[in-house]
């Protein structure tokens, strides 16, 4: 069985953060992780942003984003999990974002 979240390349979130196109944006890495290189634009998933996140219209549309797209996908899939039907993962995560989209994002 295929997954509902639907997964989009770094290149094709640049084109949603070019467009403007209103998202939450969603990084599930760790604080250090996130110490060493971010998206802009992207909040980091801690206690406070999941608890804002639960109150959301549960089809609000949420990217998430990690290192190479398996925590990211994890996260996407519990939120599917608690009602939400909008949900992006960027497949290759922030290390795809530094090789494809912005090569001065450090690559760790």
């Amino acid at each position: 069985m295929t997954s509902p979240i639907r997964q989009i390349s770094a290149p094709e979130l640049k084109a949603m953060l070019d467009a403007r196109t209103p998202f939450e944006f969603i990084d599930v890495r760790t604080p250090m992780e996130r110490e060493l290189a971010f998206i802009p634009g992207s909040r980091l998933l801690d206690q406070a942003v999941h608890d804002e996140l639960m109150t959301r219209d549960k089809d609000a549309l949420i990217v998430f984003q990690c290192h190479h797209g398996m925590r990211s996908q994890g996260a996407a899939e519990y939120f599917r999990q608690a009602g939400f039907t909008n949900l992006i993962n960027v497949s290759g995560g922030i290390d795809a974002w530094s090789s494809l989209v912005d090569s001065t994002v450090p690559r760790y």
